[in-house]
């Protein structure tokens, strides 16, 4: 059982890497798809092939968190991670990616600001689970994460402005 937590490590790892370059990758996508002023049936297929590398790697991490939960119960670890910070960080960028899709594919938000979240989350999420990112508290997260999107959703519209601009 303990060869088990590393390789959940590494999966959760692992799924935020492949959201994380698959938000990147749609990014680049959708603004070469936009320069003509039109999306086109190639260019759907395209990012709709984006979209399932964006659900495999969400699967990915979470399937990864979960099994980690069980796995610290099952060992009866003193720490729980549901009693951890970054595990509920993990839960709500999870959940905030999660609505933030569903609420850009049902045009509830504007792309700007749907893209920008999403974008900045995966990243956050990246960071947190190779561990880059310092422990912080659930608030200070929260207001890093809204200070990141907002330079975020400012650089990613200055770019779509220099390249689509006629």
């Amino acid at each position: 059982m303990p060869v088990l937590v590393p390789f959940l490590f590494f999966c959760q790892a692992l799924g935020a890497s492949v959201g994380v370059l698959t938000a990147v990758w749609s990014e680049v996508a959708y603004v070469r798809a936009m320069r003509d002023g039109k999306v086109d049936h190639a260019e759907r297929i395209h990012l709709n092939a984006l979209a399932k590398g964006l659900r495999f790697g969400m699967t990915l991490v979470l399937l990864a968190s979960l099994g980690l939960v069980v796995t610290a119960y099952l060992l009866g670890g003193a720490a729980q991670p549901a009693f951890s910070a970054s595990y509920w960080i993990t839960i709500a960028l999870s959940l905030l990616i999660i609505g933030t899709t569903w609420a850009l594919s049902r045009g509830r938000i504007t792309f700007a600001l749907g893209s920008a979240t999403v974008f900045t989350a995966w990243w956050f999420l990246a960071y947190l689970t190779i561990g880059w990112l310092p422990s912080l508290s659930f608030g200070s997260a929260v207001a890093l994460l809204v200070f990141a999107t907002a330079t975020f959703y400012a650089f990613l519209q200055y770019g779509r402005f220099i390249v689509l601009r006629k």
